[in-house]
């Protein structure tokens, strides 16, 4: 029998049930036995459609309050001192305090980093390490959460993150090599997995995605010596692997001594046949054959012609899983009352992706004429999109065509635009400004909401929106900022807005995607060639410039984190869609340029991020992304400046890609790393400006102005104090006003303190 199972299901509920709950506890709105009696209502929920997709096993573990690798290290009892952890059990406002800087109990203290799982949107709470670190169990969720599986009926798989990645992705906070800590480490995993078999679990899947990076030689002998400790825990362990091929960890990872492997046949298949090749006799093979990262329908052929010949070899060895966990697309496509019904029929969501992989074990199991009609009805929805002509657009692949070289470069060096741009906006030393957002507030969304049901009309919604613009540019002023925003009250989303405007985007209803913690975003689709029918930003820009003689910054996303954050189509190469979404944005750009705008900053927060995972693979990719910028931004005036923000990135191996990308000025994440992510820049003499953040726009915790002041400083000794400039860390849209108010007022302070006599750079 051809065994099904899961890596992972989205966990904050198809209306964002555990978001609501979540904030409500963070607030003190509701006592703690909301969210948990949610958690619990959702667990139920999933392993039910799990169990009624044919799943063999439901799946455990995958589920978390915050994030899963902040539970593995509350597990653990890793928790740094200033939380003030007295040992014990940890708590679950301990928890949160390490997430989010602040709970309803406990003293609020400075947030765990937070940065990408991987090559995803998805962000996760690095863990940090001390030397000598000491490990305990010290969470009985993972167990409890079995108990809840069992009592319905349901037979538990349980996932939890590797010992060797969760150490590869924390932090030494002192200078130690972290593989000193993994024999420390395996007795309490040791431990779990123990009492897990117990508990009648007979198989624990450990997630291991480091294996698909480029490892260190003793990283990789780590790995046999790790399991060969933890094999003896009295339960199966399948270790799990994905977002990309094994490659040089191919034979590490098919002879470790445990009882299965999970490979993603998504990202490597021609990988398949060598990883059976290598595989013991006696070893499962788990074989991700739909994509758990984007939301087109499996090729159900194509899977099928790659599965039969490893069917044949494996038999009841093969089973069959998404490439990845599910966590990455939304729940459930059926809720999609709105969707064009052409564009529907070419998707799978997370429920429907379960359902194809019954679909293709029953064929290896009974033969394709079992699931004649499925595969009928699979080869049409895959032709109807081949052929729609919502897919390609001539006059879009003739303008990307006509695309000149110099078409991607300024007019000028940066050195030269300095001094125009200088002279032109007249700032201050360390001039203070934002990333864009301001607070989204529950007026406003109220508005959003009966703007698009029909309850008002554009007039009035209009109105409201240019209200707000004004009340921001008015608390900007009053703040005493320099360069303002016109705080984005009309977006619904950094990526969603400009994509419901452009042509070749579809939009969901409810295709949320948690991005971290409680925060989700709907990240639309691209299902066809990309264009600009009319302007976007202009008409708000130009609105909130006309309200205040400093520089009003113009706010675009750009085309790489368009891309990325979006769902993109499949069928072409990401650098034509790509470059296709700079063409649209460079005419937005120069349509503000003429509108009066002289600062336009283009967002790419998924530059790192899109960055393919083995090193072989980025030249490639950081060349054609580069361009893709450029190609967005340069066709501007040197008087004008081009602004990019980027956060949650370790820069070190691609400073070099930024400064090509040549904007005039970088605003970055740093105050979660305590600066430490401009030494790259440092390193390399980046050679623009840079505006580093000085306070963590994700914890409610307002900054002192003297801890700002102390982090400029350090920024300062790395950086010339002439390119530096003063701001967030991120943008301000989940904030509420008050606590925005006061962090901003101290960031100002902060500025003008370090400023002294508050010279303006010449």
């Amino acid at each position: 029998m051809t065994i099904i199972h899961n890596l992972g299901l989205p966990r904050i509920g198809a209306r964002r049930e555990l978001k609501w709950a979540l904030e409500s506890y963070w607030r003190g709105a509701c006592a703690v036995t909301e969210p948990l009696t949610v958690a619990r209502d959702l667990r139920a929920r999933h392993w039910a459609m799990q169990a009624s997709a044919g799943c063999h096993y439901v799946t455990v573990g995958d589920f978390s309050l915050y994030d899963p690798m902040l539970d593995m290290s509350a597990r653990l009892g890793v928790v740094p001192a200033r939380f003030g952890w007295p040992g014990g059990p940890v708590d679950l406002d301990t928890y949160f305090r390490m997430a989010r800087g602040r709970a309803p109990t406990g003293q609020p203290a400075f947030a765990c980093e937070m940065t990408k799982w991987f090559d995803t949107n998805y962000h996760y709470l690095v863990p940090e390490l001390a030397s000598g670190q000491v490990f305990a169990l010290s969470r009985d969720d993972l167990f409890e959460q079995v108990e809840e599986a069992k009592a319905l009926g349901h037979a538990p798989k349980v996932v939890m993150v590797g010992p060797l990645t969760w150490l590869w992705l924390a932090k030494a906070q002192d200078d130690f090599a972290k593989l000193e800590l993994l024999d420390a480490l395996l007795p309490v995993y040791g431990q779990i997995l123990a009492r897990l078999a117990g508990q009648g679990v007979t198989w624990a899947q450990l997630d291991e995605p480091i294996l698909v990076l480029d490892l260190p030689p003793e990283w990789r002998t780590a790995f046999e010596r790790a399991y060969h400790v933890l094999q003896s825990a009295g339960l199966k362990i399948m270790v799990a692997t994905y977002f990309g091929g094994l490659e040089d960890n191919l034979i590490t990872a098919a002879r470790l001594p445990v009882a299965g492997l999970h490979v993603d046949a998504v990202s490597a298949p021609d990988e398949l046949v060598q990883t059976v090749d290598w595989l013991p006799a006696t070893k499962v093979l788990s074989v991700g054959c739909v994509d758990g990262r984007n939301v087109w329908r499996a090729d159900l052929d194509g899977a099928l012609d790659r599965l039969a010949p490893i069917h044949a070899r494996l038999g009841d060895r093969l089973w069959l899983a998404p490439s990845c966990s599910l966590l990455h697309v939304p729940l459930d496509l059926t809720v999609e009352t709105g969707l064009d019904p052409d564009i529907k029929s070419w998707l799978a969501f997370a429920r429907q992706k379960l359902d194809e992989l019954a679909t293709l074990a029953r064929a290896l199991e009974q033969g394709r004429e079992a699931i004649a009609p499925v595969l009928e009805e699979n080869r049409a929805a895959l032709a109807a999109r081949r052929a729609s002509s919502r897919v390609r657009d001539p006059a879009v692949r003739a303008r990307l065509a006509a695309v000149k070289p110099e078409d991607g470069h300024r007019a000028s060096p940066y050195a030269e635009r300095a001094m125009i741009q200088r002279a032109r906006l007249k700032l201050p030393l360390y001039p203070t400004t934002t990333i864009g957002s301001f607070p989204q507030t529950a007026d406003i969304r109220a508005t959003r909401r009966d703007y698009k049901a029909g309850r008002i009309g554009q007039a009035a919604y209009e109105e409201k929106m240019r209200a707000e613009i004004r009340h921001a540019v008015a608390v900007q002023e009053q703040l005493g900022l320099d360069v303002l925003v016109h705080g984005e009250a009309e977006r619904n989303d950094m990526v969603e807005y400009f994509g419901e405007q452009l042509a070749g985007y579809a939009f969901t209803s409810d295709g949320w995607v948690q991005s971290y913690g409680s925060r989700c975003v709907k990240p639309p689709i691209i299902h066809g060639d990309v264009a600009r029918p009319a302007a976007m930003t202009v008409a708000w820009s130009a609105h909130a410039q006309s309200l205040t003689h400093k520089p009003m910054k113009g706010m675009l996303t750009g085309p790489i984190t368009m891309l990325k954050w979006a769902f993109a189509r499949d069928d072409q190469p990401w650098r034509d869609t790509a470059l296709q979404i700079a063409l649209a944005l460079r005419d937005e750009i120069l349509d503000l340029e003429a509108a009066g705008i002289g600062v336009i900053q283009v967002d790419e927060p998924a530059f790192r991020e899109a960055m393919p995972l083995r090193a072989n693979q980025r030249k490639a990719y950081l060349a054609w992304a580069a361009e893709a910028f450029r190609l967005a931004t340069a066709g501007v005036a040197d008087a004008t400046q081009i602004h990019t923000h980027m956060c949650y990135s370790e820069f070190n191996d691609i400073i070099a890609a930024i400064a090509d990308l040549d904007a005039d000025v970088i605003t970055i994440e740093t105050a979660r790393s305590n600066m430490e992510l401009l030494d790259a820049f440092a390193g390399f003499n980046y050679p623009n400006e840079i505006g580093p953040g000085v306070y963590d726009i994700h914890s409610p915790n307002v900054p002192e102005v003297e801890a700002m002041t102390r982090l400029m400083r350090k920024a300062a000794a790395r950086i010339p104090p002439e390119r530096l400039w003063v701001n967030p860390d991120c943008g301000l849209k989940t904030r509420a006003w008050p606590e925005t108010e006061a962090a901003l007022a101290n960031m100002v302070a902060a500025a003008k303190r370090l400023r002294g006599t508050g010279s303006v750079v010449a």
